[in-house]
């Protein structure tokens, strides 16, 4: 737990800073400068608080802390107290926001009653979150972020989640911490920060107005801003079609029809973009489809700002006015601290909302949890250590495996996936699929089996997981065996992390009787998901080994690719294994497509907050997560005898049917076995 020191103190600093604050409204701005040695710090002597600065003997200036470094102990002055960081008596993760009022982005994740209730309602126990501004309106800010999370708490019942929930008064440039060192080292170049802006000029003025803006989902309107000056011509609410923008920015007011509504109106007037702009007294919203329009593609850009008197004042008088916009960086306003004290990034939130909060503290209970699991009792086996992974060779590497495979019930793959720097920004763009390959004998037909597979994440490099494969030790059929990992050749560089545990503990069956897999049997792979794919699958026969006391099918499967069904990757499809012409086993992958079916799976290890749309369902993976072995018991579906008695056959559909596309088909990727246990 963080500790709260008394309050008493408190009221005297607002006071204080509030005093200090109408004083310099009243006076000349007056220009500060601190010199490379000096340090700002916060003193504390009685119920005062003193901004001072002292002179420091450093020799040179550290680059600054970087992601996976330890965080140091630091207070900080809140509503409610002190808050005290200490590392080893904190239990659970950080949560650190720096607001500011200069961000669109911030105003409607801050006003949005959606946003606010999610923060309330699902942030996970095990986390505190940290308020501060970077502007000099602190205090009024504290009080105002509390008030909004305190009426979202009540509205739902959730007061409990106020006691982590902590606001600063003091601005982030007077806390005399390492804080502000992270926020302005690590800079902002997600999409959720840097300060996005409209730009207007028109002839008689002297300075151009400089208004903030927020611009419509991402996976909405994927359109972008030019860099050039626009000729910006009022549209009214622009509902309708008015072919007065013609390449210009249409103005158009909030309300009267929606948000898609009016960009599909502009761009039927061939606008070049469009400017909504909030009535009076109401804050900037996130422009965002809704249902059924989602599936007409528009193409222009679109944002939101508010209503600016000299503008609108300028075109009812008809006087041109142009618009460009612009990204003025900033520093950082999300960061963190694990629950093992190590600082980390928060990656990109897609749009306005704290469930990009939610999601990143759910990543840390999962890793905290995956930590634990880790220290138990197993032969680890290491594979590669910190390699990289690129091109068409992949990571190689031949080990040796302990003696006596066969005493051990229980194989899982310890994986991770980095970047070549500490940074997300340095990660590989776009997902790809990571497979691994086992060669233990080039004479054995299990030379070159895939043993895992994962996804990898979009922009960010946490990932961490671990995976269940105990069915496949029979691929380990000698004591040194060839390991490779590859993704595509074309892919950025990945490093890579795996380590074999073997260990004992995993159950096959309710009964103390300890089953061992000893025989796998290869049996189908993918293809192109098209007309022609189920076509290639014949049944096959396979006799039960003796001394078999179960058997499992084991498959791992994904789909990938879009054709105009979104088909395999956002597409539902089942795929069936029929046993004996009687059984039929089936995997449905029924949150492809979804609008938050991967993000619905940080809990299980997806990593969250990646660049693009990895929140969306997929074909039996997500972005950034291992894709999980589907294990059935079949043995009561079997004739146990020795004889080729069983039959199975594989076949795929799309909407209960065989797959039938008619442009771009996509492609499954598919290892399956039958596994014989005794």
């Amino acid at each position: 737990m963080a500790l709260l020191r008394s309050k008493s103190s408190l009221l005297w600093f607002l006071v204080v800073v509030t005093a200090h604050v109408t004083e310099a409204a009243d006076k000349p701005m007056q220009r500060m400068i601190l010199t490379g040695e000096d340090e700002v710090f916060w003193e504390s002597k009685g119920n005062t608080f003193n901004l001072r600065s002292r002179k420091t003997s450093r020799t040179g200036t550290a680059a600054g802390p970087e992601p996976g470094d330890q965080a140091a102990a630091f207070r900080v002055p809140t509503l409610d107290g002190e808050f005290i960081y200490q590392p080893g008596a904190f239990q659970g993760s950080l949560v650190i926001h720096a607001f500011t009022n200069k961000s669109g982005f911030l105003e409607c994740m801050w006003s949005s009653e959606a946003s606010l209730s999610s923060l309330v309602q699902e942030l996970p126990d095990s986390t505190q979150l940290l308020f501060l501004s970077l502007d000099d309106s602190a205090v009024s800010d504290a009080l105002w972020m509390r008030e909004q999370l305190q009426r979202a708490a009540a509205a739902h019942s959730k007061k409990e989640v106020l006691s982590r929930l902590h606001f600063s008064p003091v601005p982030v440039f007077a806390l005399g911490n390492w804080i502000p060192s992270v926020l302005y080292y690590w800079g902002c170049t997600g999409h959720n920060c840097g300060l996005s802006q409209a730009v207007f000029t028109s002839k008689g003025w002297k300075m151009p107005v400089i208004i903030k803006r927020l611009d419509a989902r991402y996976d909405w309107l994927m359109g972008h801003w030019a860099q050039r000056a626009y000729q910006l011509i009022d549209a009214g609410d622009g509902c309708d079609v008015s072919p007065s923008v013609a390449g210009a920015v249409a103005w158009v007011s909030e309300g009267s029809c929606s948000f898609f509504t009016k960009v599909q109106s502009m761009a039927k007037s061939n606008a070049s973009g469009v400017l909504v702009y909030a009535l009076p007294g109401n804050p900037i919203q996130d422009m965002n489809c809704v249902g059924d329009e989602c599936y007409s593609p528009l193409v222009i850009p679109a944002a939101m700002v508010h209503l600016e008197p000299s503008v609108a004042q300028a075109l009812r008088f008809g006087q041109p006015v142009n618009v460009s916009f612009q990204i003025t960086p900033s520093p950082n306003i999300f960061i963190s601290v694990d629950q093992q004290g190590a600082l980390a990034e928060m990656g990109w939130f897609l749009y306005p909302t704290f469930s990009f909060i939610n999601w990143q503290a759910q990543w840390f209970d999962f890793y905290s949890d995956l930590w634990t699991k880790l220290q138990s009792p197993a032969k680890v086996v290491s594979v590669f250590d910190k390699v990289q992974m690129q091109g068409d060779k992949g990571a190689v590497a031949t080990v040796d495996l302990p003696l006596g495979l066969l005493d051990f019930d229980t194989l899982e793959l310890d994986a991770s996936l980095s970047c070549p720097s500490r940074r997300d920004s340095s990660c590989a763009q776009w997902d790809h699929t990571v497979q691994l390959f086992v060669c233990c004998d080039h004479l054995s037909p299990y030379c070159n089996m895939e043993l895992g597979r994962w996804i990898t994440a979009f922009r960010r490099g946490i990932g961490r997981w671990l995976t269940d494969v105990s069915p496949l030790i029979p691929l380990l059929d000698t004591n040194k065996c060839t390991f490779t990992m590859k993704t595509v050749p074309w892919a950025m560089p990945w490093i890579v992390s795996l380590n074999l545990r073997f260990s004992n503990g995993n159950q096959t069956g309710k009964g103390v009787e300890k089953l061992h897999p000893f025989r796998v049997t290869s049996l189908y792979s993918g293809g192109t998901f098209d007309k022609n794919y189920n076509g290639r699958y014949q049944p096959i026969k396979f006799p039960v080994p003796a001394s078999t006391k179960k058997v499992e099918l084991y498959a791992v499967i994904t789909g990938h690719g879009s054709d105009e069904n979104g088909c395999g990757e956002f597409c539902v499809t089942s795929h069936h294994f029929l046993i004996n012409t009687v059984y039929n086993n089936t995997r449905i992958f029924d949150s492809a497509g979804t609008a938050l079916g991967c993000a619905m799976r940080v809990k299980e290890g997806a990593v969250p907050n990646e660049h693009g749309t990895w929140l969306y369902g997929r074909g039996g993976w997500c972005d950034g997560l291992q894709v999980n072995p589907w294990r059935i018991d079949i043995t009561k579906q079997l004739d146990m005898s020795e004889l080729e008695s069983n039959t199975v056959v594989y076949f795929g559909l799309f909407g209960g049917q065989n797959p039938n596309p008619t442009q771009q088909p996509g492609y499954i990727i598919m290892s399956s076995f039958l596994v014989f246990y005794k």
